[in-house]
């Protein structure tokens, strides 16, 4: 008889039959205590293409356990009671991810709350032997969009750099340039987020399943960062000059993903078919040495009702922070929500009844909207409001689908961003976001008709323009027991010939700024008022 069949009909049987039910028990009631941050990611899978791949995670990783099932029934399940610590600490870090409306911090919390599950009642030493399959469904949560406009900043870097190289004459704009034969841009489908993806989710299977020392798999996992990157810089050269080279009959219009998807495909199959000359072959059961049976053993075997104890202890702490959470949320309803028209700010400034131009920033599902243009003499300054209450993961302030245009925007494209410090009246110092618009299809004329946009967050009573502290703001307001009311304020103005929209946006933002934070309030006020009791 081998070892395997005597550990599998004396202690590891029994240990697996008294762990595995508690377990599963613990499993269901992290998926139901915390269903809304689940079925927010099931969500993101089932509508976006950039996380498509995150449907077949969790079955790949049960399949990267049943795998290890010869090595696993070895291995005696030991609870671990110091998990509940860092557990206790992941039901912290959803509870704050929860104020903040932040979906990554959340779904990152409760994915994590899976996998301590897991070691809290079958411990390290099983944990170690299902290691990759565990961490490899950290994959199932949809994070990393954040990184779309910094894609699309090299994206764009390079394919500027290399059509220069080539002798093609390229006038930029931020991220839209023009070469003799037409116009290009950058848009989201160009940052290359979904290649790098998909490369680093089968990059990192594949490098489990193809090499047994670790550093191979390293190795790997680092280029199949690397490649799917350069690859798509590649892929937007490639499509410019196809376009250029054809007098824009090929890759000009939806064809052009599927050629860069091609290209891809192309690409990861080379990739693939390198790394595969240095497969390891190896019984993937012996990469660790079976334990022999320990003292504690016999201990956990005539104790059954530790697991029992532990599952349900972990289930009555994290039911805690989705009931405070509902209690701080049982006297807040959802309500219709006006913004007063406000026809004279200071004495100074008076509505304009004809604006110049109008811009809507993309700022969605807000509770309340007010957009005007206000007029000083010769000077004219536009002001949109966008008001948030009742935040949640659809409707948000601070959030990677916020931004003043998008790249696709017909009206505006973005030139470029930065900061300025404007002193107040009262001796304070405000840090105002500033970025730059050009009417799109204007690239190289006169600057006249470019706007100065200025962005400003009201958040808790706080003026910022941090999107950090904004959310950091929120958070405290909320632990302190009070409404989330916020609000994004854009103030912009046009260039025109005198170039002096600095100076007029600064006139106006010190007039009226403090006049705007008590209209906040009333509406703020208002809104609670109008809540029944």
């Amino acid at each position: 008889m081998t070892s395997a069949a005597v550990f599998l009909s004396g202690p590891p049987a029994l240990a697996w039959r008294r762990s595995l039910p508690p377990l599963m028990l613990l499993l269901l009631g992290v998926l139901l205590l915390f269903r809304e941050t689940f079925w927010g990611m099931v969500l993101i899978w089932l509508r976006s293409e950039t996380f498509a791949h995150c449907l077949f995670v969790l079955p790949i990783s049960f399949w990267l356990i049943w795998r290890q099932r010869a090595r696993l029934a070895l291995e005696v399940p030991m609870p671990a009671p110091w998990v509940l610590l860092p557990t206790a600490a992941l039901a912290l870090l959803w509870v704050l991810g929860e104020l903040v409306s932040v979906n990554a911090v959340t779904q990152l919390a409760v994915t994590a709350m899976l996998v301590a599950a897991v070691l809290l009642l079958l411990g390290p030493r099983v944990c170690f032997v299902m290691m990759f399959p565990l961490g490899f469904v950290f994959f199932a949560v949809p994070i990393g969009e954040f990184l779309m406009p910094l894609f699309m900043e090299w994206t764009a870097d390079f394919t500027v750099l290399a059509l220069r190289l080539s002798g093609i004459p390229v006038y930029r704009e931020g991220l839209n340039f023009v070469i003799p034969s037409g116009n290009w841009s950058v848009v989201e489908a160009c940052s290359g987020i979904r290649y790098l993806m998909a490369s680093v989710v089968v990059g990192s299977l594949f490098a489990y399943l193809s090499y047994r020392s670790l550093w191979r798999r390293w190795v790997f996992a680092g280029v199949s960062i690397l490649v799917p990157v350069v690859a798509n810089w590649l892929r937007a050269y490639l499509i410019v000059m196809l376009g250029h080279l054809s007098g824009n009959e090929l890759a000009t219009g939806a064809d052009h993903l599927i050629y860069g998807w091609v290209f891809f495909g192309v690409v990861m199959m080379l990739m693939f078919m390198v790394g595969a000359r240095w497969r390891e072959d190896g019984d993937v059961n012996a990469l660790v040495p079976p334990a022999s049976p320990s003292p504690g053993v016999a201990a956990t075997i005539r104790s059954p009702r530790v697991s029992w104890v532990l599952a349900l202890g972990a289930m009555v702490f994290l039911s805690l922070p989705p009931l405070w959470l509902n209690h701080l949320d049982k006297d807040q309803v959802d309500i219709p929500l006006t913004l007063s028209p406000q026809p004279l700010l200071s004495r100074d400034w008076a509505v304009l009844d004809r604006p110049p131009v109008v811009l809507t920033p993309s700022f969605q599902n807000a509770s309340a909207e007010r957009a005007a243009w206000y007029a000083s003499d010769t000077a004219a300054v536009g002001l949109h409001i966008s008001y948030y209450r009742q935040q949640h993961a659809e409707r948000k302030l601070v959030s990677s689908q916020n931004v003043l245009v998008t790249s696709e925007n017909r009206q505006w494209a973005r030139l470029g961003s930065g900061a300025q410090t404007l002193v107040l009246p009262t001796g304070a110092q405000l840090s105002v976001r500033t970025t730059d618009l050009r009417p799109a299809g204007l690239a190289g004329v006169s600057d006249e008709n470019d706007l100065l946009v200025w962005q400003l967050y009201w958040v808790d009573d706080h003026w910022t323009s941090s999107d950090v502290w904004a959310k950091l703001y929120g958070a405290w307001g909320r632990l302190m027991g009070r409404d989330d009311d916020a609000a994004v304020l854009v103030f912009y103005a046009q260039r025109g010939p005198l170039g002096d929209a600095a100076s007029r946006l600064e006139r106006f933002t010190k007039d009226n700024l403090p006049l705007l934070q008590a209209q906040l309030r009333r509406a703020r006020d208002a809104a609670k008022l109008a809540a029944p009791q």
